[in-house]
């Protein structure tokens, strides 16, 4: 289906996939391939066939910004389908699951992304071949570099969705760069409204990687934690 011809569900067929993909991720394996069953391995296959043309249509759209539109609008067609696996949790891998998971937090979905990350990092689920990551170093780095966007945009960013990631991820393996990237993200967007919590992630980055670009920023949050505790003192003794 191309871009021109697509379509909603329905109310009755996205029912009807929900309940299709909670038996397909549920259904015992065939055999020692892991291979579905005919009836629901079939359905499974119709989703792949439809996200290989979804990124087909992706591909050829030049704008990073319209990519993220186009997402935006056919993410709702995967809904029922992630809905049903999650529901069944399985560990079977599912990789339209696992492409819906980073094309929401290219959206900024992050709490329909955080939903897929935590099953999919319970279950040890993998990220399809082209991403080229192992999914809790995709996970961190995506959703702390997202933030970072924003700060130095002049934006709010989602420190909520980055502690929430660090905090899955964190028995997961990844270089310390990217853990780092994490820590430092939280730091960032908590100067203001909580500078101790701020300055302990800022400088747990730091410890993780020297070259991460946070001593200025502990430097000026250790002046103002001082200057804030010599105030207290002064007050204190008047």
């Amino acid at each position: 289906m191309t871009m021109a011809e697509r379509k909603p569900l329905t109310p009755a067929a996205a029912k009807f996939q929900r309940a299709l993909a909670a038996r397909a991720s549920g259904a015992p394996a065939a055999g020692a391939n892991g291979a579905l069953p005919e009836a629901t391995g079939t359905q499974y296959e119709l989703m792949l066939a439809k996200l290989l043309a979804d990124r087909r249509d992706l591909k050829q759209i030049q704008s990073v910004e319209r990519k993220i539109e186009h997402k935006r609008k056919i993410l709702p067609d995967y809904t029922p389908w992630v809905e049903g696996v999650l529901s069944a949790e399985s560990p079977r891998q599912d990789d339209v699951v696992m492409t819906v998971l980073v094309w929401r937090i290219d959206v900024g979905d992050y709490p329909g992304a955080l939903d897929i990350a935590s099953y999919a990092l319970r279950n040890r689920l993998t990220l399809p071949d082209q991403y080229q990551r192992s999914l809790g170093c995709l996970l961190v780095e995506e959703i702390s570099d997202a933030a970072l966007r924003a700060i130095a945009s002049g934006q709010p960013p989602d420190v909520v969705a980055v502690q929430a990631i660090m905090d899955m991820a964190r028995d997961e393996d990844m270089p310390d760069e990217v853990r780092a990237k994490g820590f430092k993200a939280i730091g960032l967007g908590l100067t203001e409204s909580d500078p101790p919590a701020a300055l302990t992630a800022l400088r747990e980055a730091m410890r993780l990687h020297d070259k991460c670009g946070v001593k200025k920023d502990i430097e000026r949050l250790e002046r103002a934690t001082r200057s804030a505790q010599q105030d207290t003192a002064g007050h204190a003794g008047a």
